[in-house]
């Protein structure tokens, strides 16, 4: 899936209701909240604070949806095609970056696929 296609399901989704889409300031807040909650969840699995016995285990892949739903809000609101931004970022990275960091063997291209550069 495209990210312009979330991008108008999730603008599908707000526009049926009467409150629409939340003020800009009101949204960075909810994101603010949805980073704190992956903190939360990576700092049990793999910082020093881990779970209390009786706590459910979380679930990072959800807190990870929940921080790009609420991008996708506020890029919506603000008429920001995030195609194009993405896009553009990772033009900015690959110039940017070039030769910040060590090549595998045999490898043209940076990145491992889980989080690294």
């Amino acid at each position: 899936m495209q990210i312009r296609e979330v991008q108008q399901q999730v603008d599908a989704y707000i526009s049926q209701f009467k409150e629409g889409y939340f003020p800009p300031l009101v949204n960075l807040a909810r994101l603010t909240e949805e980073v704190g909650e992956l903190a939360r969840e990576l700092n049990h699995r793999f910082g020093p604070k881990k779970k209390k016995a009786n706590e459910p285990e979380g679930d990072v892949a959800l807190e990870l949806g929940d921080v790009v739903f609420v991008c996708v809000v506020l890029a919506n609101q603000l008429g920001i095609d995030l195609d194009d931004a993405v896009a553009r970022t990772l033009g900015k990275y690959r110039v940017r970056d070039a030769e910040r960091w060590e090549r595998k063997e045999g490898n043209g291209e940076r990145g491992t696929g889980n989080g690294s550069p």
